[in-house]
């Protein structure tokens, strides 16, 4: 009869046998902390990328005629900034005009501000911002704000006087080589609101004028510019005339002078 060996296995050692090699845990190890790092560096880059993102403030407060247009602007800046690379808030909260919230900004845009809408702290910290590099633009009624200001009139280029009904007329583009007028014809017809000016500032460079000859109502004569830019005080203003209307917050052309316009404010460099 043949005899059956049984061979006892000791389970101790079928354990070890069964687990995995310390070199194979070393290189799993090294594996989960390589991705962890590499997570966190693109977490951080990523981060780092949204912080460094310019950003613009749209200041809307009105003390005087309130423009029906002013939440489809806004609402339009907020779309410029989200497709060209930009953080945008909105406020008509004079107090944000301090010094320490300020220099969050690249740029302030007074978009169809009207009156006397910051007080005599807020201004100074206005001033000082332009003075330690900030941008200023305004659009359309910006230059019926803080007649009592005069640097704001130096700054903004203009203040209004009068303006007749609103009327289809021809827009002359005196400088094309400007990111806010390269995409224009030399003639530009498009119906809006056509402000006249006092104490018009000779240092501004004009980008755009308008023809008298082709609506009624203008009375600047042959020197009657519609939007302008200058450095100034150490920092930078742009002003366009136009923008009276809610249709001009979906005129392609329109917020495409409007987009030139906030770069040269916020000081941002587009590859030619």
């Amino acid at each position: 009869m043949n005899t059956i060996h049984v061979r006892k296995i000791n389970n101790d050692k079928l354990r070890i046998a069964n687990e995995p090699s310390f070199a194979v845990r070393n290189l799993s190890f090294i594996m989960i902390s390589f991705l962890l790092t590499v997570c966190f560096a693109f977490t951080s880059q990523l981060a780092s990328a949204q912080k460094r993102l310019p950003r613009l403030l749209v200041f809307s407060k009105t003390a005087g005629f309130r423009h029906d247009c002013i939440p489809v602007g806004k609402t339009a800046m907020i779309k410029l900034g989200q497709e060209h690379g930009f953080e945008v808030d909105t406020t008509e909260d004079a107090s944000v005009f301090n010094a320490k919230n300020l220099k969050r900004y690249a740029a302030v845009l007074f978009l169809n501000t009207t009156g006397d809408v910051l007080n005599d702290e807020q201004q100074t910290a206005m001033e000082s911002y332009i003075h330690n590099g900030g941008g200023y633009m305004g659009i359309h009624a910006a230059t019926d704000t803080e007649y009592g200001w005069p640097w704001y009139n130096k700054l903004a280029g203009a203040w209004f006087t009068s303006h007749p009904k609103q009327q289809q007329a021809t827009l002359v583009v005196v400088d094309r080589n400007n990111q806010a007028t390269s995409h224009l014809q030399e003639k530009w017809s498009r119906w809006d609101e056509w402000y006249n000016f006092k104490d018009l500032n000779p240092d501004v460079h004009v980008l755009i004028k308008i023809d008298e000859s082709s609506y009624e109502g203008g009375k600047n004569g042959d020197n009657h510019p519609m939007s302008w830019y200058h450095d100034f005080e150490g920092g930078r203003a742009f002003y366009t005339e136009l923008g009276h209307t809610k249709e001009s917050y979906a005129d392609q052309a329109y917020l495409e002078h409007v987009l030139g316009g906030l770069r040269y404010a916020m000081n941002i460099k587009t590859k030619k």
